[in-house]
């Protein structure tokens, strides 16, 4: 038998049939999740939801993109925009493949690398970008982009920095 990824079938489904998993241990702080609503306000949804449908309640249970969802659950803006629907691609599972893939999928995500970031930093400065562009696209606050900078060494990302004025020792009036 020929298999097909379901990401070749995504359709359209109203978030009104969409219902969250009860098992689903991830969580995401209010930065990153502030940055999600940032990236699907200037990108649009550009990965589907990952879910089950139950045929027998005509609802369409989560496996991955809970906080996708959320962002449209808690901003009308967005819920507008998209008509109230998000991208499905649907997984015919039992209950613990369907555990096991929501896992997967956590997973799966990675990190940035420290040294890579760095160089995205270098690279937006270069191309003129200020550290309040990097902060509000990037979802950095300011000492996240400092330190960013400060692995790179580069003096040239310090231009704009205004210091203050270097102490001077008292000289001993003595001599």
């Amino acid at each position: 038998m020929e298999h097909k990824s379901p990401a070749y079938h995504v359709i359209p489904v109203s978030i009104k049939k969409i219902k969250a998993n009860t098992y689903n241990p991830n969580a995401v702080a209010p930065p990153e999740m502030k940055l999600l609503y940032d990236s699907i306000k200037e990108d649009g949804y550009t990965m589907p939801i990952v879910c089950y449908y139950d045929k027998g309640n005509d609802e369409y249970i989560i496996v991955d993109g809970f906080h996708r969802y959320r962002i449209m659950l808690d901003h009308p803006d967005i819920y507008e925009r998209e008509n109230g629907m998000l991208p499905v691609s649907i997984i015919d599972k039992p209950i613990d493949q369907r555990m096991a893939s929501t896992i997967r999928h956590n997973r799966a995500r990675g990190t940035h690398n420290v040294d890579l970031m760095s160089n995205i930093i270098k690279e937006l400065h270069e191309l003129g970008r200020t550290d309040a562009w990097i902060s509000k696209h990037l979802g950095m606050d300011e000492d996240e982009i400092l330190r960013l900078k400060q692995i790179t060494g580069l003096t040239a990302l310090f231009k704009d920095v205004k210091f203050g004025r270097a102490w001077r020792p008292v000289e001993d009036e003595e001599e």
